[in-house]
């Protein structure tokens, strides 16, 4: 990219930015307004790659104080968020799984188990990742899983699509426990607050299991379009494990079943309470230390990809601008205005301010805001809160198209495989087609049983 394109693009994310200030100010305060500018003005240039990636999540440092929005050291401290350790972490494992050549034995094994066309590889990763996720963190599965398609091809078309597989797999399957993602449990903390009787284990499963299939099916058919003269080739030899496999697989191994106890399963086990972020960066430690000594920091500090942590940093900003400028809660108020719609529209309205609105804040804190505004709502009018609380906590978790929406979408960014506006696009059609998919389940199946 010369400099005359690079300003070009520069100009034209300024120019939104402004424009979104200008529609905005009239009706909302200028902290508001100039949020928003700021964000559009971040995802123009994400898209467009007008800048670096980690330059651009870096700007809310400067621009959230310069715009009143929050303070210097409010901003910054996002950047230290326990989360990004948990990525720190997981970026460790996956260094020392691809040094060592361990996702080349599990790739073997995998391609043995399934069809080694491309589109049943697609298939395969997509549910192995959705699956994991619904018991296990969906950064955790993403990030054990990367390294490994990767690894399977050359192609990096075909590597782009892998990446993508792996985390909007890893999306798709959160939801399909109450402990699969975060937005799940808050709604189940929000239901006891509000009396509500929660939803068993089992029920959970069985409402959402038909959703999560048909967006597997629906994520691997688009994925797989265009491919039909790509091919997987990988050599099958069940070679023994080196050492260092051993090594790293041993701390694999010891990190899931850590991960597996310590992750409750309410109202019967309450966890060991431990902290995830904790466990996964010491795993990645121990990596550095004997008798594993797998990582070495001067050999390895720069395979770190510190951008993507630059990038989570920026999305944890936004969500905290969101709460302390009140936009998040005005965004949930207008939900009233649309409170006399017929069920099936409110629903599709929440699904599709929910979903979108996800892209560009936090699940867990969007998620926090609506669910109480949500009960609200229920108690004006005769719909289910059960019910429309579900639809939006699904929705917090079916936001494809943006690295910040999600820990899978920025995890798969940091492959270098996938440009945002490749993301964006594909990430469009599936938000389409899981609000649509939603409401219709919502509307055909959910309502007679809740």
């Amino acid at each position: 990219m010369t400099k005359s394109e690079q300003t070009k693009k520069i100009v034209l994310a300024l120019f939104f930015g402004i424009l979104a200030f200008a529609g905005m100010y009239p009706f909302f305060t200028f902290a508001q307004s100039s949020m928003v500018a700021i964000i559009v003005l971040m995802v123009t240039l994400w898209t467009n790659e007008g800048l670096p990636l980690a330059v651009v999540s870096l700007l809310p440092i400067v621009l959230f104080p310069a715009a009143g929005i929050l303070t210097t050291k409010a901003t910054a401290i996002n950047y230290a968020n326990p989360i990004i350790y948990l990525f720190l972490g997981g970026f460790l494992i996956a260094i020392a799984v691809e040094k060592t050549g361990l996702h080349k034995v599990i790739a073997n094994r995998m391609l043995a188990l399934f069809p080694s066309s491309t589109r049943g590889i697609i298939f395969a990763l997509i549910i192995t990742s959705g699956l994991l996720s619904s018991v296990l963190s969906n950064t955790t599965t993403t990030l054990l899983l990367l390294p490994i398609a990767l690894f399977l091809t050359e192609n990096v078309k075909l590597k782009m699509r892998l990446a993508l597989g792996i985390a909007y797999g890893a999306s798709i399957g959160g939801i399909l426990t109450p402990i699969g993602t975060p937005p799940n449990l808050i709604l189940l903390g929000i239901m006891e607050e509000m009396n509500i009787p929660a939803i068993p284990f089992a029920k959970w499963v069985y409402l959402v299991s038909p959703l999560v299939l048909v967006m597997f099916l629906v994520v691997g058919f688009v994925l797989s379009l265009g491919l039909k003269d790509t091919h997987i080739q990988t050599d099958l030899k069940r070679d023994p494990l080196t050492g260092s496999q051993k090594k790293v697989l041993y701390i694999i191994v010891g990190l899931i079943t850590m991960l597996l106890i310590n992750a409750p399963v309410k109202p019967f086990y309450n966890g060991l309470g431990l902290s995830e972020p904790g466990i996964l960066l010491s795993a990645g430690l121990l990596l550095f230390m004997p008798p594993f000594s797998i990582l070495d920091w001067m050999e390895d500090k720069d395979n770190i990809p510190y951008r993507i942590m630059f990038l989570f940093g920026a999305g944890f900003a936004i969500a905290r601008a969101f709460t302390e400028t009140d936009m998040a809660t005005v965004i949930a108020d207008y939900l009233i205005h649309f409170a006399h719609m017929p069920l099936l529209f409110f629903i599709l309205v929440i699904a599709a301010m929910v979903t979108f609105t996800t892209e560009i804040t936090s699940n867990t804190a969007l998620i926090s805001i609506m669910l109480p505004i949500l009960y609200e709502v229920a108690e004006q009018t005769a719909f289910s809160a059960t019910l429309i609380m579900l639809v939006a906590t699904i929705c917090a978790s079916y936001a494809f198209m943006l690295p910040i929406a999600t820990p899978p979408n920025a995890i798969a960014m940091s492959s270098g495989v996938i440009k945002i506006k490749t993301m964006a696009a594909y990430g469009f059609i599936f938000n389409i087609a899981g609000i649509l998919l939603i409401v219709t389940i919502a509307n055909l199946f959910w309502v007679n049983v809740l």
